[in-house]
């Protein structure tokens, strides 16, 4: 493990206190912050996707945060090299990279080093997807991949076109499912040597406090103004129109529902997500779970130098 990026993983679901602790470690450690969260990526949608501001950041500096514009498309291949080269620029310069998120197929493809085969053109299988999606919805299709894939379509909502269609392609394609793909495609040593450390309230209903908050919160700061934005342009806007945060929103500005159901329903979803980001990180091996409510700072600081770790 020697010759191996030393780095710290502070991962959990959403509204955990993973920005908060992951800052304060950074300034202990003299770290660098690379996000793992697939929605933060995008430019000027700061208030629905959580993205710290530079208040928050507390001069820490922060990597792959609001770099993407919202119409352009971006995959897992494209987190993976984009965070690989930015570790390990970080390395050299002789800091810490700290790698915080909530989006697990981010982080555990990273970790694992999984290898990507090139993109391709738009397939016949594809494009048949796409065709059965315009005409029966997504939930038929999802369904079939819940048949073929189980493990793999636990960790996306429905909503997620992009990965069910991409999963279903594959399967079409090769009769192999994404889950058999994933594991094929694993090298045989992981590339990092990863202090992982995920947050999260033992009481579950206290996470759902923090949730209902953080919406409350987001929704002083600016959300409707922002979910507006994404409703206006959610024809060239792919992603984000599917994202929690803005699509619940959508039906008011239709005027077919109220706003504060509207609010309800964001919760509602949000918690969710929550159980289904627990549901990921629990698969994950070597992983140090700590209620934020403990002393996360120096809990962590002590298992980064601890002698065990640095034997692993």
């Amino acid at each position: 493990m020697a010759d191996k990026v030393k780095i710290l993983v502070i991962c959990g679901p959403t509204a955990s206190g993973k920005t908060s602790s992951s800052i304060r470690l950074a300034k202990q450690l003299n770290g660098e912050v690379v996000s793992a969260d697939s929605m933060q990526i995008y430019a000027g949608l700061s208030v629905g996707t959580a993205r710290p501001d530079t208040s928050e950041m507390d001069g820490v500096v922060h990597h792959l945060m609001g770099f993407l514009e919202p119409e352009q498309t971006f995959s897992v291949a494209d987190y993976v090299e984009l965070a690989s080269n930015t570790i390990q620029q970080i390395a050299e310069r002789g800091h810490v990279p700290i790698l915080v998120g909530g989006t697990g197929l981010y982080i555990s493809s990273l970790l694992d080093g999984v290898r990507f085969s090139p993109a391709k053109p738009l397939s016949q299988e594809r494009m048949l997807l796409q065709k059965e999606l315009d005409e029966k919805g997504i939930i038929p299709l999802y369904e079939e991949l819940k048949s073929i894939d189980p493990q793999y379509a636990a960790t996306l909502h429905p909503n997620n076109h992009v990965r069910v269609l991409r999963a279903l392609e594959l399967y079409r394609q090769t009769g192999k499912t994404m889950t058999e793909q994933r594991n094929e495609s694993l090298p045989k040593e992981k590339p990092y040597n990863a202090c992982i450390v995920c947050l999260c309230p033992k009481d579950r209903q206290i996470l759902y406090e923090r949730i209902e908050m953080r919406v409350d919160q987001m929704m002083e700061m600016g959300l409707l103004e922002e979910a507006k934005k994404v409703y206006l342009n959610r024809e060239s806007y792919h992603t984000v129109a599917q994202a929690i945060g803005y699509k619940e929103f959508f039906p008011y500005f239709e005027g077919k529902m109220a706003l504060s159901d509207c609010v309800q329903s964001l919760k509602q979803a949000t918690r969710n997500y929550a159980k289904r980001q627990l549901t990921w990180f629990r698969r994950m091996p070597d992983v140090l779970w700590l209620d934020p409510q403990e002393t996360v700072e120096s809990i962590v600081l002590e298992y980064w130098k601890s002698k065990d770790f640095e034997k692993e």
